[in-house]
């Protein structure tokens, strides 16, 4: 379904949402490996921390909600590299929540970056992988997005939206010749899931995580999960009725 990856060298490669956490590691495996590597987010300071002084890296700082800088980050990376191979979007906003506690400005800021920052991605990126008639573009979403579950009012049906997405555009997109790839991590330590007050069970460092995704590229799979003794797990759960999951997911989540 997508041309595998089986080396990085040269290849020039955007990530959205990399000053910290996964797109972080990721960003520095992929300098490591010979990538050029544009990276974005709203921290100039934190970017530079990233990539220090690699020569072939670029730092484009931009909001996930601002989809006129986005568009110009893209054209700016294609002026100078002539082109965009890879473009993952790794944005994402998390704030715990219940169904007795709904937050409407929390709802509004996840789904702008989550769900509307991948859109404004998708809008900057796409037009010149059409043109190129070739790369890919990868949204990384999460196994929240499989079914509902405690504490994820918000942030669940996010992910499950780019879930969705991701498909569609893979439906459109993979026939003209672009690739799409759909990351679904389990658990990863990052400031976001140091929010939680629960166990998680087969967490990730960032790095291991940057590892998968790396390891996901050699293959031509749409999906990228990790990992797989958790996501196998949560696949299967996403299987079950309704009558079943739901108070199946209570009693281990504890209500």
């Amino acid at each position: 379904m997508n041309a595998p990856v089986t080396h990085w060298r040269g290849r020039r490669v955007w990530l959205f949402g990399a000053s910290s956490g996964i797109g972080a590691a990721l960003a520095r495996r992929l300098l490591a490996e010979g990538a050029r590597v544009a990276i974005s987010a709203r921290s100039t300071t934190r970017l530079r921390a990233v990539v220090d002084v690699a020569p072939q890296a670029m730092v484009l700082p931009c909001d996930a909600t601002d989809a006129a800088a986005m568009a110009a980050a893209a054209t700016t990376i294609v002026g100078a590299w002539g082109g965009i191979d890879t473009a993952i979007y790794l944005a994402g906003d998390y704030v715990p929540m219940r169904g007795w506690e709904i937050d409407l400005a929390v709802v509004e800021r996840t789904l702008a970056v989550n769900v509307g920052g991948a859109y404004a991605f998708a809008a900057a990126v796409v037009p010149h992988l059409i043109a190129q008639g070739c790369g890919d573009i990868a949204l990384v979403a999460s196994v929240a997005g499989y079914r509902g579950l405690p504490k994820a009012l918000a942030y669940g049906p996010s992910k499950a939206a780019l879930v969705n997405f991701a498909e569609s555009l893979a439906l459109d997109l993979q026939p003209r010749g672009v690739g799409v790839r759909l990351i679904n991590p389990g658990f990863v330590a990052t400031q976001l899931t140091a929010k939680n007050d629960f166990a998680m069970p087969a967490l990730l460092t960032p790095e291991a995580a940057a590892d998968e995704i790396i390891a996901g590229y050699r293959g031509k799979a749409f999906e990228i999960h990790f990992p797989k003794r958790f996501t196998r797990f949560m696949k299967l759960l996403a299987l079950l009725p309704a009558r079943i999951y739901l108070p199946l997911v209570r009693r281990f989540a504890g209500g």
